[in-house]
């Protein structure tokens, strides 16, 4: 792999990617790469380009925002869509705003799920602006009910015992 070790600050000890293995690994051409760098959809966090002669020097996280963005790219949604949403991303103080949220598509709208302090998580449409988008979490409804089903289970057979016995009990002395 094609990694290089940060020049401008040796000793922060920063390795990163260069272009053309990033391109390989994200799946994307050179062209698209620069343009999405000049345009400021997604700056290489290690190194800019600075003139003829410099290489840009994308870190891990960039190249799985890169993805992140190749995904949505290959579910059909167009590259202003997704430039819209990563603003809107970049607006609610996230470092990394692709790789710390989970992004959802249905090939014509973005939505936005994370965790914030603590919260459970909650769907945003990144296209309009945060709107809020009902979900529920059928998994965990399961996963809570049968853990307090587990508790309430022995309460209820130790509570059916004496119904039982006073029904078998009823029953001897109607015989």
């Amino acid at each position: 792999m094609d990694r290089e070790i940060n020049t401008e600050n040796p000793t922060a000890g920063m390795q990163g990617y260069r272009a053309p293995h990033v391109c390989k690994l994200v799946g994307i051409t050179y062209r698209q790469l620069d343009y999405w760098a000049r345009t400021d959809l997604l700056q290489p966090s290690l190194r800019a380009a600075e003139g003829s002669g410099t290489q840009r020097l994308y870190s891990f996280s960039d190249l799985v925002q890169l993805r992140m963005i190749k995904g949505l790219l290959d579910a059909g949604l167009h590259l202003n869509r997704i430039r819209q949403a990563v603003d809107w991303l970049r607006e609610q103080e996230i470092d990394q705003p692709l790789s710390e949220a989970n992004l959802v598509s249905d090939g014509s709208t973005i939505l936005a799920s994370f965790d914030r302090e603590g919260t459970q998580e909650y769907l945003m449409d990144a296209l309009r602006r945060g709107q809020g988008v009902f979900a529920i979490a059928v998994g965990q409804i399961q996963r809570d009910l049968e853990g307090e089903l587990l508790d309430f289970a022995p309460k209820a057979i130790q509570a059916e015992l004496p119904l039982t016995e006073l029904q078998s009990g009823s029953e001897a002395a109607t015989s």
